[in-house]
Formats: C-alpha cells, structure tokens, sequence
C-alpha cells in the first residue's frame, strides 16, 4: 500500500457539524485526497462537492466509471441492483463512488488520475419546483424546474433529479443556457419500464418538488474553442446539444467556424425542436447544417417539408453522419448523446473515418 503521509485535506469540517461527518480519504496514482462527507452523502458526491476530481459518467450507478475499491472502513452499499454494480469484484471490495455511502471513516482506491478541482465550480444540492411540463411528442415531454438558489454550469453539463415518488436519482441534461440562471430546462424520452418516465408522463408534475444535484458532467462547450463542431444525436440526446448549440449562437461562433448536426428519429413525425433549430440555421447564416436522420422509414423529400433549412436522410444517425461528413472532419471537435449502441456506432464512424482523437470526442452516453 502506498504511502498516506501526504494527504490533500479539503474543506475542514465546521464545528457543528462534526458529529454528523466522517471522512472519506481516496488513494489514487496522483496522491491521496481526503473529504468530509455527509451522512447518507454518496462518496462522489462529497468528493465532488469538495473539489476533488473523483471519476464518473453517468452518476447514477449504470455505467461504472466511478468505481473504487473499499481498503478500510464500513459502507452502506446503496443500490442494489445498480447494473454496474453486478460487473465489480465485490468479494474484493469494489464499491460505486456514486452509489455507496460511509458509515464511518475509510480509505478508498481508485485507479483514475485524480486532482484538486476548483470550488467554484463543484456540484451542490438544491431544492427545485417543476413548471411549464408539455409533451413535444407523443413519448417526449419537456419541463422546466425553478431552482432554490441560481445555478452556473456549462453547455452540455447535466444534473441528477429526484424525488420522493420514485427510488433513486436520475441523470438529465440542461437544454437551455445561461451563465447564470435559476431557471432550467430539461427533457425526458419515455422509457418502457423506467419508474421516473411513468411519474412523469402519468402525473400532474407542475408544482412537484424535486432534489437537484449538478452540475455534472465533462462533455461541454466554451466559445475558446477554434474547431468546427459535429454533433449527434440520438432521440433526447439532443437536449445537452441544444444548450451548446444556443450558447454557440449567442456568440456568434458560426461566423468563424461550422456546425454540422445530426439529429436521429424514427420517423419524421418524432421530430422535435424543429422551430429551434431552423433559427440556429438562420442565424448561422450559412455557417450551421442541420440534418434529421429518419431510423424507420423513408424520408418524402430532401428537405423537411415544413423547414428549409433542415435537411432529411434515412438510416441511423451515424451513418446519415458518416455519409455527409466524407473528407470534412479536419479542424473538428465532436459531441455525442444518445443510447450506448448509437454513441458507440458514431464513436467508431469519428474515430475509425475521421481520424479524431480521442481528446476531440466528448459525449455522454444513456443507459
């Protein structure tokens, strides 16, 4: 075992809230790092929220990024059945840093690269309102949520919902940005099955109090970057685009650079956002192409027929993408959203097809 003798001690406990406190230290490559956490606060959580770099995708105990290894101490190991959890090593100790909650003091492995973060930016809790829900199409409902205090997040971050009605947390990304905002906007795709979806499709949620915690998330945007952007996505990955497309409109970054996304849907009737991306396109003024990648069926014409500027092809979205971006990837950075075998699929098309590196791929993946 490494040794401990440096540790990274962050954000002391004030003195009321010692009795309530244990504290977490993780062992990684880089050095250890040792936080106070709550209790009944998630290792990544506290960790986060206390500036240290702990690694995560989801959050929400589907993909496993954040797995650690317990060496010392007694957890609550949370979810149960958490998918990521039945692939860890438990009789070795493999825990979900987003998951599992301490019960005393431990020390945690974790194999990531980790580093001190700024404050300014870590996730906290806050307290939400749901208001102006509407359904965009027949399984796709939009809602906003008035937040307790104003958030300040990145376009293309997400945060973790939840409320009492249903079990567990639930990871959506923003649609709308600003820099600073309390109110947030966000968009849901029902799933067969998910407890979260029925909640929301089946009852009058304005009004419905929720737990919010963000923002989260790596794969964003700032105007800093000098690269043409390719978009995809699939069905309500396109919400955290929306956000990156709105702040690149906002500054004018399509005079200078371009824009290419494509947008996968079964058919031309699941479309949705239309209105908005048709005034991105505007906007761009020759600088943003917009496609809407038809999975089911044919489209009628080259164009939608109800927006000029917003181009059809049929076929999955990657390989709608993979066809037009032909020789054109040079200079680019590239954004992904959607289910796993899509992002994987377009991930294969960007890296195998237009040779971008690994550090020009940022996407979030929806399990």
């Amino acid at each position: 075992m490494t040794s401990l003798a440096k540790v990274e001690r962050v954000r002391p406990r004030e003195a009321s809230q010692v009795d309530d406190l244990v504290t977490v230290t993780v062992q990684t490559p880089t050095g250890a790092f040792a936080f106070p956490c709550e209790n009944g606060e998630a290792l990544l959580h506290a960790g986060l929220r206390s500036g240290v770099s702990l690694p995560y995708e989801c959050a929400t105990g589907t993909c496993g990024s954040c797995r650690g290894r317990l060496m010392t101490g007694e957890v609550d190991i949370g979810w149960e059945e958490s998918p990521a959890l039945a692939k860890l090593k438990r009789e070795k100790g493999d825990i979900l840093l987003c998951q599992t909650k301490a019960k005393s003091d431990c020390l945690v492995r974790v194999a990531a690269k980790i580093e001190q973060a700024s404050l300014e930016s870590a996730p906290r809790k806050l307290k939400g309102t749901i208001f102006d829900s509407r359904k965009l199409t027949h399984d796709v409902v939009e809602f906003s949520v008035k937040l307790s205090r104003p958030m300040t997040f990145e376009a293309g971050q997400f945060v973790l919902i939840s409320t009492p009605s249903v079990t567990g947390a639930r990871a959506y990304s923003m649609v709308n940005y600003d820099a600073e905002t309390e109110r947030i906007v966000f968009l849901v795709k029902r799933k067969s099955g998910g407890g979260f979806c029925d909640w929301l499709f089946s009852e009058m949620i304005d009004g419905a109090e929720i737990d919010v915690y963000g923002p989260l998330g790596r794969a964003t945007f700032d105007t800093s970057e000098d690269k043409d952007l390719i978009i995809i996505a699939g069905g309500s990955g396109i919400a955290g685009m929306m956000a990156i497309l709105e702040r690149a409109t906002r500054s004018n970054y399509f005079k200078s650079h371009l824009g290419h996304v494509f947008f996968g849907v079964p058919t031309l009737q699941d479309g949705f956002y239309l209105d908005e991306l048709a005034k991105y396109v505007d906007k761009a003024q020759g600088g943003l192409n917009v496609t809407l990648a038809l999975s089911n069926e044919p489209p009628p014409q080259a164009c939608h027929p109800n927006y000029e500027g917003i181009q059809l092809a049929s076929g999955f979205v990657h390989t709608a993408m993979a066809s037009s971006m032909a020789g054109r990837y040079q200079n680019a950075l590239g954004y992904l959203a959607g289910p796993p075998p899509m992002v994987d699929a377009a991930l294969r098309v960007l890296i195998s097809e237009g040779q971008l590196s690994p550090q020009a791929i940022r996407y979030d993946k929806f399990g």
